[in-house]
């Protein structure tokens, strides 16, 4: 089940997950608390973290291997969705020498990421800039490096956004662009409380959502979502993809059982109320803190999801 409480033009707030203003069923998320979603957006991203350390090595050594500027050359990174700017803390770690800029329409979340970055001592390479996709991209300016995780599905012309961060690619520049993979698994399919499967059903109720939500973007328009085949129609070369794992074996601490609490609140929020009664109870043992089978207390909770990158070259 992955949790897609996307927005309507604006870029993702990392890695896809409970990002912008909501078209949920029967939930109308429009008026988001940014200071409240923050948080768990940080917390989100932190958690993803041993993924995103082993995507940013691949991109190091991506760049070594190909043709273009190699990874000591890259000297401007735009991270496009950056939210709190976990990703983009990771990115400027990965490229000591280039100047980062977190690129996200949410001035509360660009506090957090310039926050984040001076703690860590990234202040005086560390840029943001409030702008959205992909109409507002312009006096950004170009870059070595555009990175976009689960950003473009927010916007209604997917292949319109690809090709407007395809224009900022200085010549031979990497656009990296993560979008897919595989839905998390975090309980065995049969974990002991009502019919097995439960997971698989949230998963049909979040694909649905999904596919409302897409449809009622601006200017939403159809396209197969073959990423390599988009990245190739901008203008872009030698496309490549790559997935990664996350895999935290149970029993979770209870900072990722945090994590998995606040995925399926999420959940309850905006579609619980298309399950029927039997997964309603489930749903509602599971984020009891008090219930020995509930996420907080049980001894088999794990974690393991894929997230794919998918590359291109400019000329």
């Amino acid at each position: 089940m992955t949790d897609h409480n996307h927005g309507t033009t604006a870029p993702a707030r990392e890695h896809g997950h409970d990002h912008g203003q909501g078209h949920g069923h029967h939930h109308d998320n429009t008026h988001m608390d940014w200071d409240a979603l923050a948080a768990y957006l940080e917390g989100e991203a932190e958690f993803q973290t041993p993924l995103l350390e082993q995507a940013t090595a691949w991109l190091r050594d991506l760049l070594t291997r190909t043709p273009g500027p190699g990874p000591d050359e890259v000297r401007r990174v735009l991270d496009v969705g950056s939210g709190p700017g976990v990703t983009s803390c990771l990115l400027a770690q990965a490229f000591p020498q280039a100047e980062i800029v977190a690129v996200d329409p949410t001035e509360a979340l660009l506090e957090r990421a310039r926050d984040r970055a001076a703690d860590l001592g990234l202040g005086d390479r560390f840029r943001t800039r409030v702008a959205e996709l992909p109409d507002h991209m312009d006096g950004i300016g170009e870059a070595d490096l555009i990175w976009s995780s689960k950003a473009l599905h927010h916007v209604g012309d997917q292949a319109a956004a690809v090709a407007a961060l395809a224009r900022l690619l200085r010549p031979g520049g990497l656009l990296v662009v993560s979008e897919g993979g595989l839905a998390p698994r975090f309980l065995p399919r049969d974990f002991g409380v009502g019919r097995p499967g439960f997971q698989s059903r949230l998963d049909a109720l979040q694909d649905d959502w999904f596919a409302q939500m897409r449809a009622a973007l601006p200017g939403a328009r159809a396209v197969v979502e073959d990423w390599p085949a988009l990245l190739t129609a901008a203008g872009l070369r030698t496309p490549l993809s790559r997935s990664f794992l996350l895999d935290l074996p149970a029993p979770l601490d209870p900072a990722q059982r945090a994590q998995v609490t606040g995925l399926l609140s999420r959940f309850a929020e905006k579609t619980g109320d298309d399950l029927d009664e039997e997964d309603r109870a489930i749903l509602t043992r599971l984020l009891d803190p008090e219930d020995p089978a509930g996420i907080a207390l049980r001894p088999d909770l794990f974690w393991l999801s894929a997230q794919t990158f998918h590359t291109a070259r400019a000329a």
